[in-house]
């Protein structure tokens, strides 16, 4: 047995046929011992996803149903740094149809499934309840049923209101009480071509599981703009509307639609009543054009949006952008597109996605989600520059974007989070995502400047220290886990990714200190400014930072946090200043020995353990390797870091304990900051040949 079920295509290797690899449903089994044993399908992003939905929580969950492996609900965001198995569930509902979350509570998911099987899931209990409209229809030839429901049977939850769902078969039902009845407000929307519902003919096998379903209600769409206008789409190439919530209805089918055409979507826009956009495709007839149609009188007129597609690369799925009027997104056998002219002309929007079929997308906040069909979900994190990409911007030689509002996420990993092996996914990058576009390669580094409100620089980074090193995935994205830490400045997009942090402490060369981390303390939310500098011009703009709006602490608590973190991290510098300060003048001494006389020779031993004993007071000296850090004691400076470490292990107010050590810490630091200011005078009369004072005098 293969690990999955539906299996579609066999390749036995022609040099060693113990090798084969198998492909089903759920992906691509390897053998090597002729089929005994095959490897695992969880290693691998080859879900077949027909649909998407997000909810609206912080870490937002997509939900959809895969193809012979059920419903399923996935983090966008993992705070544990990346994305793996414990963070995804199923959700009731089966492999093919929609799936949606109550926006009200997202632990209720409606969800659909082939031959008319329709659930609702409740999370808090983890039952599922079956809540289709009719019963009993499996696997019956569909001329002689009450009802159809296709293999993707159409399903919305109402933008207006949240007790309304919807639902296509050969008729649109609706339900304002979770399923618990179904009101028909449709006549039969299809062209119930009876010949046209018959099972498979002989001599293939009889298959009525509902995907050969015909003459059936296949999209529906509640215009966002006005409440009880519905727009739905058969099928068999019919698309009807309705202005009083399924009282009348009418056919407006687009002229250029082929008889036979699936029209897998309707978008109905959220900018105008009006406004609506068909997605079509007639490739079960051998038609693999696009086909993509928009009106804005209600379906009076329509005009067809196919410029920039490819000539047979048919249409599964157009959406519109919440935020910006006339920028859609289609969904094709190929891969996904993008029009920033309203459908005018398109252009792909492939980048690093995997050329496969893009059933659907959605926008959730910054993010472009796309429900491949055998590549899983992707999400394109971040699309603030195609929401102010226009010829305005193209035409200019450097254009930085302004940055979407950042969330100050404090877990989650870093750049990207990065891979932890098995079955997961990296996080979206943990940053203030900063984009800006130069036309040509400067003649010169470029800077990147962030102030805060009070115009203080809380991060600088140049492009030349990005030069000498590639750093993986600096561009930004998801699993780019060098993002951030340099700054690319290139001919076309560049992407720097800022962490929130400062500056770290002054290094201490030799020495391993597990307790200071990448950068300095994160600054609290609140508003920043952005400045690009390239060949000697500066561009700016605003960055809004907010909080996780999980966490309870007030923005006068993470200042608190900010300013006692900022505070340590100064006291370390400060320690590891004054270190360098006595290697030097150990240096210094050293040369003064080698032509003193004896008794000078002795005040320089003095002088020179003295200043070790200070200087091992103030950092661990053996800590010279990282297996070293863990086993010697931590010394001043690690134990304030540790402390900086204590401070900010979540977002909260500093406890009343961490301020009693920190005085601890101050007693212990001033009482050695005086000491080696009282050694200056010694060390420069040693270090300068002059007289030698007594010990008592030095201690004074």
């Amino acid at each position: 047995s293969v690990p999955h079920s539906d299996d579609h295509h066999l390749w036995i290797d022609p040099t060693n046929p113990e090798r084969m690899i198998e492909a089903d449903d759920g992906g691509a089994s390897i053998s090597e011992d002729g089929g005994a044993t095959w490897s695992p399908e969880n290693n691998q992003p080859t879900a077949q996803f027909y649909h998407i939905a997000a909810d609206d929580q912080v870490n937002y969950r997509i939900y959809g149903s895969q193809q012979d492996s059920g419903t399923v609900a996935i983090l966008s965001r993992s705070d544990s740094g990346s994305i793996t198995e414990r963070d995804w569930h199923s959700t009731g509902g089966g492999e093919s149809g929609y799936n949606w979350p109550d926006p009200r509570d997202s632990e209720i998911v409606y969800g659909g499934d082939h031959n008319g099987h329709f659930t609702r899931y409740d999370g808090h209990t983890g039952q599922t309840q079956n809540i289709a409209p009719w019963f009993g229809a499996r696997a019956h030839v569909p001329a002689g049923l009450k009802h159809r429901f296709q293999w993707t049977a159409p399903m919305q939850i109402s933008p207006h209101d949240p007790n309304v769902l919807y639902l296509g078969g050969e008729v649109v039902f609706k339900t304002t009480n979770g399923g618990m009845s179904w009101s028909i407000i449709s006549p039969d929307l299809t062209r119930n071509d009876k010949s046209k519902q018959q099972s498979s003919p002989t001599p293939l096998t009889p298959d009525n599981s509902s995907s050969e379903y015909y003459d059936t209600v296949f999209a529906i769409a509640e215009s966002p703009a006005q409440r009880n206008l519905i727009w739905a789409g058969t099928d068999d190439g019919l698309v009807h509307i309705t202005r009083d919530g399924g009282k009348t209805w009418t056919k407006v089918t687009p002229p250029g639609m082929p008889e036979w055409a699936c029209v897998n979507m309707i978008e109905a826009s959220p900018y105008d009543a009006g406004t609506a956009y068909v997605a079509a495709d007639a490739h079960f007839s051998d038609d693999f054009h696009p086909y993509i149609f928009k009106t804005t009188d209600y379906g009076k007129t329509w005009s067809a949006l196919v410029n920039g597609l490819g000539a047979e690369d048919y249409v599964h799925s157009v959406h519109t952008d919440p935020k910006r009027k006339g920028l859609l997104y289609a969904g094709t056998e190929s891969g996904i597109y993008v029009s920033f002219d309203d459908g005018a002309n398109w252009q792909s929007l492939q980048l690093n996605l995997p050329h496969t079929p893009v059933f659907d997308t959605a926008v959730h906040g910054n993010d472009l989600i796309a429900a491949t069909h055998g590549r899983a979900f992707w999400i394109l994190d971040n699309i603030a520059p195609l929401w102010q990409a226009n010829a305005q911007t193209a035409s200019q030689t450097v254009y930085l974007y302004q940055p979407a509002a950042a969330t100050r996420f404090h877990g989650g990993g870093g750049f990207g989070g990065g891979r932890q092996g098995g079955a997961s996914a990296a996080n979206p990058p943990n940053g203030a995502v900063i984009d800006f576009y130069l036309a040509a390669a400067p003649t010169s580094a470029v800077t990147l400047d962030i102030t805060d409100a009070g115009g203080q620089v809380v991060h600088h980074v140049s492009s030349a220290a990005a030069e000498p090193a590639e750093a993986a995935g600096a561009r930004g994205g998801r699993g780019g886990r060098g993002a951030g830490n340099a700054l690319r400045a290139r001919a076309g997009m560049n992407r720097y990714i800022w962490n929130y942090r400062v500056e770290g402490p002054a290094p201490l060369p030799g020495i391993v200190i597990t307790e200071i981390g990448a950068g300095g303390p994160m600054v609290p939310p609140g508003a920043y400014q952005v400045k690009l500098t390239v060949d000697g011009k500066p561009y700016t703009a605003p960055l809004q930072i907010n909080a996780d709006p999980r966490i309870h602490a007030t923005t006068a608590d993470l200042r608190k946090q900010y300013e006692l973190a900022l505070m340590l991290r100064d006291r370390v510098s400060e320690l590891h200043n004054t270190i360098m300060q006595m290697r030097g003048a150990q240096a210094a001494l050293d040369r003064a020995r080698s032509g003193a006389d004896a008794a000078r020779q002795q005040a320089i031993d003095g002088a020179l353990r003295k200043i070790a004993e200070m200087e091992g007071e103030l950092t661990q000296v053996k800590s010279t390797s990282q297996p070293a850090s863990l086993v010697y004691p931590i010394m001043l400076d690690a134990q304030y870091a540790d402390l900086a470490n204590v401070v900010e292990s979540a977002d909260s107010a500093p406890p009343a304990q961490v301020y009693e050590v920190f005085q601890e810490y101050e007693r212990k630091r001033e009482a050695l900051m005086a000491g080696w200011k009282a050694m200056q005078p010694t060390i420069a009369q040693l270090e300068h040949g002059g007289a030698v004072q007594s010990s008592t005098s030095r201690q004074r």
